[in-house]
């Protein structure tokens, strides 16, 4: 039985759950929070109160919250972040990809606002799969860039790309300094660049893209090939992204 058969609409704002009811109190804990999120108390994209703030509001210890916190994520209403809190879901992120894809652009058309960082860069001699996407014989020094992306704090995706290094000098310190990969390349003098091909597969998150995508095991990403050229055709960069399936709709476009 759920508790809102015994909890009527008009009281949902209330603080106090009702004991020795046969309903459970994480489960009417639960019920309000879901009614105040579906009533827009919390609008999309809030953070609810701390547990300690709940735990004191509805007069239950934390174990008791983070139970029914644990019922409204599993329904996908409520996601914690490290470091941030607990959020009301949004809807996810409408991604485009098409020949020109811009995740700033693209996070910003969406209402949001977009933030990039830069988690580490080498530069390093071109093998294998590198070599082959960039189209560049064995042994051509290649600059890697480790990233993370974000839309109102929230990680979007991260990953790693490549790009020639003789082409692309000091990437990473100016894509340091800005957060942004295309203001960072409209530096170096490349004003515009176009997807030539997307490659898209799912899988459950492993351990890495849990931690640096705030995602509770068990929870899937999609990762995301990409290999952007300039106008004339040259391979500018090839990387690999893991978005939070759950946060993003990729779109494909022609």
């Amino acid at each position: 039985m759920d508790a809102f058969d015994h909890v009527s609409m008009t009281d949902m704002d209330e603080a106090d759950v009702t004991r020795g009811s046969g309903v459970a109190l994480w489960k009417q804990i639960a019920g309000r929070l879901e009614w105040q999120i579906g009533s827009g108390l919390y609008q999309p994209g809030s953070r609810l109160p701390v547990e300690a703030d709940l735990s004191a509001k509805f007069g239950v210890n934390r174990h008791t919250v983070r139970r029914a916190l644990a019922v409204l994520a599993e329904k996908g209403l409520i996601e914690a972040t490290a470091g941030r809190g607990t959020f009301v879901k949004e809807a996810p992120l409408r991604y485009p990809i098409g020949a020109r894809t811009r995740f700033s652009e693209i996070v910003s058309a969406g209402g949001r606002e977009p933030s990039g960082r830069c988690l580490g860069s080498q530069v390093e001699e071109a093998q294998g799969e590198v070599a082959r996407e960039l189209m560049v014989a064995d042994g051509t020094p290649v600059l890697r860039i480790d990233t993370i992306h974000e839309a109102d704090g929230v990680p979007i995706s991260f990953g790693r790309s490549y790009f020639p290094e003789a082409r692309c000098r000091d990437l990473d310190l100016v894509y340091s300094a800005t957060g942004s990969l295309t203001r960072a390349l409209a530096t170096l003098g490349i004003q515009d660049f176009r997807r030539r091909e997307t490659r898209v597969t799912g899988r459950v998150a492993n351990e890495r893209e849990q931690e640096m995508l705030s995602l509770a095991p068990g929870r899937s990403v999609l990762v995301v090939e990409r290999v952007d050229v300039e106008v004339n055709g040259t391979p500018l960069q090839w990387g690999r992204s893991s978005f939070a399936a759950d946060r993003v709709q990729l779109v494909i476009r022609p």
